[in-house]
């Protein structure tokens, strides 16, 4: 069993990666890596010298391979279910995802139920147990995995396809007939107030937010932490869950991508056996429209979190960003991978390789429905929490003042590029990218499309978006840290009005 909560502005490295610099990567890829590495060290010829590894020139990158974007076939059940089936015959696994939109964006007055909701659903569904139906996933060497983010509630079942049909069985019940028995519900109800309780010792959980309650002032679907607060969460019970369950886990709104060993007609014919005459009752949730404004702020407003004793400082910096459906979409992605979002980065290889203040500096936007953020992010030492401003301020507004030049430019709309194939390698990756089409309504020749855009990218386009999209003059800085020893330099700095939060205001 897993479980997939996003919170807030950190999403794509789990839940509040900062020092990763745009590259997680799992215990095994890392594993294996290091022990490539040693073998070929091993292995290779002694001329290597050490003017070869030059930590400030970036490697070479290779010419990007060809994308080869997956045969998609499309159907709907008679219950309003979309289907999206790609045949992937390489191995004998199938990826299941079942999606429904909206997610965290449907909490209305009630925070955190959706994340809530999609951690119950495994905890019990049709005629077993939890721990029965974790029994049953392991002995059938199946994954089973639900979550929720800002835009959507999903399942996701991995299996092989020798167990497929008992599997989706699983699936079955958890999507249509979960249990939400009273005793459960208590129990994952105080596990989640626990891990609100420990945020307040979180430096980067409280970074968040306190710059999300800030940038998106109550009312927004954003003000909100996904994961709820002490308030709204200790009211969850078994009627609140189900009543959003049947609010937002629907047929007629759910879109399933099935990836793998078999052909469409199969694919089709396995779900409406299990899924075919699922039907909803009452009212389907919708999002409400947006009627709160994101902040911007009309100069830099700092905001300081007291944390004594901390041995660095968390460091965000941000503004209101622009939604997935912009038309500038690739140029943003190049512009933000030369600023932050590599390790190669101008943000990282300043603040890391060239300073020594921090383990990563990274940048992103979170490309949403609605617009979300744009944040830059370090954790860096206390010591050097004023220079390090300094210098997320210099190449914030470097890239907007300078023409960025061609071998940089080439370099990242490289590094996007070579990206894309690996995204779409293993029947996880091509379901996740069918799936995240589906959510922000996108056409499945967006894969191959965005690749043709990435590669149109200009040096103009670049600092136009730039200009357009960073406002470091007009930006929201949040740092915690230990304000005795670092706030008397930040002052110093006058960025601009400051302010002190207190961490019960913003752990709630």
């Amino acid at each position: 069993m897993t479980r997939h909560i996003v919170p807030d502005s950190r999403n794509t490295c789990g839940t509040a990666r900062r020092a990763c610099a745009g590259r997680c990567a799992t215990p095994l890829v890392v594993t294996l890596t290091r022990l490539g590495a040693l073998a070929a060290v091993s292995l290779a010829p002694a001329t290597i010298t050490a003017q070869q590894f030059v930590r400030e020139r970036p490697p070479t990158l290779g010419a990007p391979a060809p994308l080869t974007v997956p045969a998609v076939r499309s159907a709907r059940l008679p219950n309003g279910m979309a289907l999206q089936v790609v045949a992937q015959r390489e191995l004998p696994l199938v990826q299941v995802i079942v999606s429904f939109p909206g997610g965290s964006r449907l909490d209305g007055a009630t925070p955190g139920i959706a994340a809530f909701t999609a951690n119950m659903l495994d905890e019990g569904a049709g005629t077993r147990d939890a721990a029965t139906l974790q029994a049953e996933l392991a002995f059938l060497g199946a994954q089973l995995q639900t979550g929720a983010d800002w835009d959507r509630l999903f399942v996701a079942l991995k299996v092989p396809v020798r167990s497929l049909g008992p599997a989706l069985d699983l699936l079955a019940d958890v999507v249509r007939r979960p249990t939400f028995s009273a005793a459960e519900v208590r129990r994952q109800r105080d596990l989640r107030l626990a891990t609100l309780l420990q945020q307040r010792d979180q430096p980067n959980a409280l970074a968040d937010l306190a710059f999300n309650a800030i940038v998106y002032p109550a009312g927004h679907p954003y003000h909100n932490s996904a994961g709820g607060d002490s308030a709204s969460v200790a009211a969850f019970d078994s009627s609140a869950v189900r009543a959003f369950y049947t609010r937002a886990v629907r047929p007629e709104r759910a879109s399933a991508v099935i990836v793998g060993d078999l052909d469409a007609s199969d694919a089709r014919a396995q779900l409406a056996r299990r899924l075919g005459e699922w039907a909803a009752t009452g009212t389907a949730a919708t999002a409400a429209p947006v009627t709160v404004a994101a902040r911007r702020e009309t100069s830099t407003r700092v905001y300081l979190v007291d944390k004594p004793n901390a041995a660095q400082s968390v460091i965000t910096i941000g503004w209101p960003g622009v939604d997935r459906l912009s038309p500038d979409y690739a140029p943003l992605m190049v512009m933000n991978t030369l600023l932050g979002a590599s390790f190669t980065s101008r943000l990282n290889m300043n603040l890391r390789e060239t300073h020594g203040y921090t383990y990563g500096a990274s940048s992103r936007f979170a490309f949403r429905p609605v617009p979300g953020p744009f944040v830059a992010s370090a954790a860096v030492r206390t010591n050097v929490t004023d220079s390090s401003l300094v210098e997320f301020f210099k190449e914030l507004r470097g890239v907007r003042d300078a023409t960025v030049p061609d071998d940089e430019l080439q370099r990242a709309k490289a590094y996007v590029e070579l990206g894309l194939p690996g995204s779409l390698e293993s029947t996880s990756q091509v379901a996740a990218s069918i799936a995240q089409l589906a959510t922000f309504s996108l056409p499945l020749g967006e894969l191959s499309a965005y690749a043709t855009r990435v590669r149109a990218v200009t040096a103009a386009d670049v600092q136009r978006v730039a200009r357009q999209y960073l406002t470091p003059d007009h930006a929201t800085v949040v740092v915690v840290g230990d304000l005795s020893k670092i706030r008397p330099a930040i002052e110093s700095l006058k960025l601009g009005e400051l302010r002190v939060l207190e961490v019960k205001d913003i752990a709630k």
